[in-house]
């Protein structure tokens, strides 16, 4: 039992391009922008924003790639499945990413602490708001596909990581601005980087649940086997396994045993109800057999 995911998916991923391409191309500038001027004003606060900018514009580039991938991509003899996890390997090196910046944000703000230098807060004000309106607009276009695909929810997410910094940065800038205070830019730098990591560790944990093909959270498996038990002409129910593909699609396979005389049709019609509408389950392969077949429970793998 299965439904083809090909065309549905794709062109999801091609409704997802345009806003991406946008928000890429929003995040590369920018960050060009927030790099040069965290050197001129000397500012911590700006140059961590601009790290993150920088995973960001990676991020949103393999995002892009991993789409165009897999929507190009036939499944071909070798890929029976196509590049969907592509889009899941873009996520976690996303997490990857988004930890090595907030590690290096931490470390470097400890060290300015010490002996926090001259920042020029004008300047850095000016850019921070700039960039709060950018990350406003990458942000609203990632937004609606983020509920549909884990590879935007990161790229989204990312992108909110910086909207929130920027607020950060103009904090930081406008209390230096009036108070003179020097440590405002190493401490709303590492704000940032705390912000960051249980983000990032979000999204690698639920990119790692997909490549190590664990059951999607929130799905009963037991229920799953009582409800397909409960199968008129359904005796038994084994090698039931549950994983997710790629973002909203998950896949199943199984073993239904079935008493004499039980048609087939019946009992895999009535299957597919229980997986697709019970349990969102849209790609399955069910193995159906009589109760006197011999021999299944001796496949060990």
């Amino acid at each position: 039992m299965t439904r083809d995911h090909g065309p549905s998916t794709r062109s999801a991923s091609r409704r997802h391009l345009r806003p991406l391409t946008i928000a890429f191309g929003l995040v590369v500038v920018f960050m060009v922008v927030e790099v040069v001027a965290g050197f001129v004003t000397g500012s911590l606060a700006l140059l961590s924003d601009a790290g993150h900018m920088a995973t960001d514009a990676l991020g949103l580039g393999m995002a892009l790639a991993a789409i165009v991938a897999a929507d190009r991509a036939g499944t071909g003899d070798h890929r029976t499945f196509g590049l969907y996890r592509l889009e899941i390997l873009a996520a976690l090196a996303n997490a990857a990413l988004l930890f090595a910046v907030a590690g290096y944000v931490l470390y470097e703000a400890i060290r300015r602490l010490q002996d926090p230098p001259e920042v020029l807060s004008g300047p850095m004000l000016v850019v921070a708001v700039v960039g709060l309106g950018v990350n406003l607009i990458g942000w609203r276009l990632l937004r609606p596909g983020a509920t549909e695909s884990i590879n935007l929810e990161g790229a989204s997410l990312e992108v909110l990581g910086d909207l929130i910094g920027s607020i950060g940065v103009i904090v930081a800038a406008l209390i230096m601005r009036f108070t003179a205070w020097p440590y405002a830019d190493p401490l709303i730098a590492a704000g940032i980087g705390v912000f960051i990591l249980p983000r990032a560790w979000r999204l690698g944990r639920r990119a790692l649940r997909v490549l190590v093909q664990a059951a999607p959270e929130g799905l009963d498996l037991d229920e799953l086997q009582k409800r397909l038990g409960d199968i008129d002409g359904v005796g038994d129910v084994h090698d039931l396994h549950v994983w997710t593909l790629t973002s909203d699609m998950n896949v199943a396979s199984v073993h239904l045993m079935t008493r004499e005389g039980i048609d087939y049709h019946t009992v895999l019609d009535r299957a597919r109800t229980v997986l697709t509408d019970g349990f969102g389950i849209d790609h399955a392969t069910l193995q159906v057999e009589p109760d006197t077949h011999q021999g299944c429970t001796e496949i060990t793998w």
